[in-house]
């Protein structure tokens, strides 16, 4: 039996508040600028209607993140050289590479967002723009090989970044003084009558202005909103990562308990800040602002000012900036990481060859906004949705097998419900695959016709 002074007092609550901190690193990940664009707009189309959906994926990432914890802790080496070990190292190249992709065509967003954050707040011209990004980035790289050892930094940053959204959405939630009755019955599942048609997109063809001009055509996607809600809260990529985290934490076979505590209580505070943005924008923008011009999380801030006023705006600002830069750092660490875990190097945060892939990742992220216009993003986000087809169902398919494996440190059998979320979340990452590929298929189409 553990002592009183072991569980109870401030040094019981110190102790399970070091314990913290892997989870924290995932949800920041999450948290980024498109989470926030995605949550804003579908409060803005749909009101209270898809809160269930969105309580439903921050399961589906808890079960996964809690499912990668115990992989971390129960299994000697790292995924992917588990994964090379008992499949081939072509598997875990795969792994690591689609990651890799991905994290790196994404990485321009990230920059977008911070520059995004404080748009509504200073009139900046394209020079102080390119000259901050240069200035983040540059700052990231020395952090990079300035600390000796990145883990405990890295944590505690994101926790005062969370700290951060946490104040800032928070203050616009409470504003907002949202229906607590149809935030209720927006937990019901239900499908509004917004959505409509069958579950794979179509072509739709859009009739000429004028008799001289030729019909165009377009996909139609009438489920866009609910894949955009699950695909930005439940990240099989941020999950995953979750594997490699626990070990640079440190923890043990007796770190089992909080590796389930720090995974519950992460996703939780996730799927939290990531309800607050919603409800906001069900309260307030709904009904008032067309989705349509939600283009940008700038967009949403300045759509704001007008019912709150400039403290809520900057408040609002505060907490993109947040999320913008917490998921900046922590994506191009997943991408570099998993990249030199999957070709066979030495895969710690503090290793050589993971921070020379990082800087890959935010390098081609810096360059890409600052060179690329907006139409000339567009092929790169195809090719990221691409990759995330490929990758998504990879690393899903891969943290199941793993957790399916004996333990080699003596740890028990994963916990049926971790497999059972676990098989779910595979369920729902290959079918937002075939989605996605076939969106592109109709894309493709519409382009060589």
């Amino acid at each position: 039996m553990p002592s009183p002074d072991q569980t109870n007092g401030p040094a019981g609550l110190l102790r399970f508040t070091r314990a913290l901190g892997p989870a924290i690193i995932v949800a920041c990940v999450v948290l980024g600028p498109g989470s926030i664009l995605t949550s804003s707009k579908v409060g803005c189309q749909f009101g209270y209607e898809l809160s269930w959906i969105l309580v439903g994926a921050g399961i589906l990432m808890a079960g996964a993140v809690a499912t990668a914890a115990r992989v971390g802790i129960s299994l000697e080496g790292t995924p992917c050289n588990e994964l090379a070990t008992r499949l081939g190292r072509p598997v875990a190249a795969l792994a690591g590479i689609s990651v890799f992709l991905i994290a790196a065509c994404f990485q321009f967003s990230n920059n977008l967002g911070v520059l995004a954050s404080i748009e509504p707040l200073v009139e900046s011209g394209a020079g102080l723009q390119h000259t901050l990004l240069i200035g983040l980035n540059a700052a990231l790289i020395a952090c990079l090989f300035g600390f000796k050892k990145l883990y405990q930094p890295i944590e505690r940053l994101m926790m005062l970044l969370v700290g951060l959204m946490l104040i800032g959405f928070a203050a616009n939630l409470l504003l907002a003084r949202p229906s607590l009755l149809n935030f209720l019955a927006g937990l019901l599942p239900g499908i509004p009558d917004g959505i409509s048609g069958g579950f794979l997109p179509v072509v739709q063809e859009i009739k000429a202005t004028t008799a001289n001009d030729p019909a165009t055509h377009t996909v139609v996607d009438p489920w866009i909103a609910v894949q955009g809600l699950i695909a930005t809260t439940f990240s099989i990529a941020g999950a995953f990562y979750q594997s490699y985290l626990v070990k640079e934490k440190g923890w043990k076979l007796a770190n089992l308990r909080q590796g389930l505590t720090d995974s519950v209580a992460g996703i939780t505070v996730l799927l939290g800040i990531t309800m607050m943005i919603l409800v906001t924008s069900a309260s307030v923008l709904s009904g008032n602002v067309a989705p349509a011009d939600l283009q940008s999380v700038a967009d949403v801030a300045k759509q704001l000012e007008p019912l709150f006023g400039s403290t809520a705006k900057l408040l609002f600002c505060l907490g993109i900036f947040a999320g913008a830069l917490s998921s900046f750092l922590v994506n191009s660490l997943i991408g570099g990481t998993l990249l030199a875990d999957g070709l066979g190097l030495e895969a710690k945060m503090d290793s050589k060859w993971p921070k020379l892939f990082t800087i890959g990742v935010l390098m081609i992220g810096m360059v890409i906004a600052l060179t690329t216009s907006s139409e000339g993003r567009v092929p790169l986000i195809i090719f990221a949705q691409a990759a995330t087809v490929l990758g998504g169902p990879v690393l899903a398919l891969s943290l199941l097998y793993l957790a399916l494996r004996p333990s080699t440190t003596g740890a028990p059998p994963t916990p049926t419900w971790m497999i059972g979320l676990t098989s779910l979340g595979t369920l729902v990452i290959c079918t937002l695959a075939v989605r996605t590929a076939w969106t592109l298929f109709l894309k493709f189409q519409i382009l060589i016709s």
